[in-house]
């Protein structure tokens, strides 16, 4: 397979002298594309070669991406430009030196969305579905199906905003669960749940009241806590790219059992204490835990005979550690030169 690779390389010099930026994207990175296969193939691969495959094959995707966004760039700075601007006022059309710089305004898509498309990657090599979430739910999504009891004082936690119609804006992903299990039944079920969320408390440089959460479910006959450990364990460490040491902590959520919060070694100090750990070596993460029996019930799955774990984990709050952020509010401040700084 490494062989494979020199030989995709050579021939992806060749083509980008030979074809556009559109043409090599179709080629090589559409969903049928020569490095899409390649990834899909990856299950395939003998253990020995798998990581340093994987790593010289996400190198080739990158470096191509740069190389096609390169080359869109040159198109467009090619192409001549309207000289006249109909909705302009005339002093603007009149005299160039005054006219607005159009071309430095560059669109892009927004961090988050940026690294959200990376970690479903991920998952995706990791043979998971991808089921988005709702913004706007009812009752029984939110709290009976997770084993929320009418009156049940968990459900303070988790009282957000309702309309007038008795639905809701969900606090968490999970209000998902009950309709994948559904939908991905029988199992073995694995699936992502992306989606915004909304809480009801203040913000601070750590919490806000509008973030987005990706739930993930795994659920099949014999699965335990170390399943979950190692899969939790093996995205995170893929998608910060560092070897990574985990702790994992008592919580309390009425849909799992037992319940946990998931904690890493801080990846920018080795344990050492910086201003992103809080100087403890050590960030809770996430919570998990095992889905509750109440929970697989509701979804139509029998405890009895299957199990599952469930996680969700704030993307705001990974893209802040990722990237260095150390207010989350800034996310959604609108900044463009923040933003143009990441």
């Amino acid at each position: 397979m490494i062989n494979t690779l020199d030989n995709i390389k050579n021939t992806l010099l060749e083509d980008l002298n030979l074809l556009t930026a559109q043409e090599l994207k179709q080629k090589y990175l559409s969903k049928d594309g020569v490095i899409t296969e390649l990834f899909k193939g990856i299950k395939d691969i003998d253990a020995s070669q798998k990581k340093e495959y994987g790593e010289q094959l996400n190198s080739l995707k990158r470096d191509l991406e740069e190389k096609i966004s390169q080359k869109a760039n040159i198109n467009i700075n090619e192409k001549s430009l309207v000289n006249i601007d109909p909705t302009a006022p005339f002093d603007i059309n009149s005299r160039k030196d005054k006219r607005p710089h159009i071309l430095d305004l560059k669109g892009s898509s927004h961090p988050l969305m940026q690294e959200l498309e990376i970690i479903l990657d991920i998952f995706q090599r990791m043979g998971f579905d991808i089921l988005e979430s709702r913004q706007l739910d009812d009752d029984f999504h939110m709290f009976e199906s997770l084993n929320f009891p009418k009156g049940h004082p968990a459900r303070d936690m988790y009282d957000t905003f309702w309309t007038d119609e008795n639905l809701v804006l969900p606090a968490h992903t999970s209000t998902m669960q009950n309709r994948a299990l559904r939908r991905f039944a029988p199992p073995p079920i694995r699936v992502v749940l992306p989606g915004r969320c909304f809480r009801n408390e203040a913000t601070d440089a750590s919490h806000e009241h509008t973030f987005y959460q990706i739930e993930g479910i795994y659920v099949d006959e014999g699965i335990s806590i170390g399943n979950m450990q190692a899969t939790i364990k093996e995205y995170l460490e893929q998608y910060l790219e560092t070897d990574l040491e985990i702790k994992m902590q008592p919580a309390f959520f009425p849909f799992t059992e037992p319940d946990i919060e998931f904690v890493i070694s801080c990846p920018f100090c080795n344990k050492k204490g910086c201003s992103t750990c809080a100087y403890s070596g050590w960030i809770e993460l996430m919570g998990c835990g095992m889905i509750h029996p109440n929970v697989l019930l509701s979804g139509g799955i029998d405890p009895q005979k299957y199990s599952g774990f469930a996680w969700g984990v704030g993307l705001d709050r990974l893209v802040a550690i990722k990237r260095g952020i150390n207010d989350i509010r800034k996310l959604r401040d609108g900044d463009i030169n923040f933003l143009r700084a990441l």
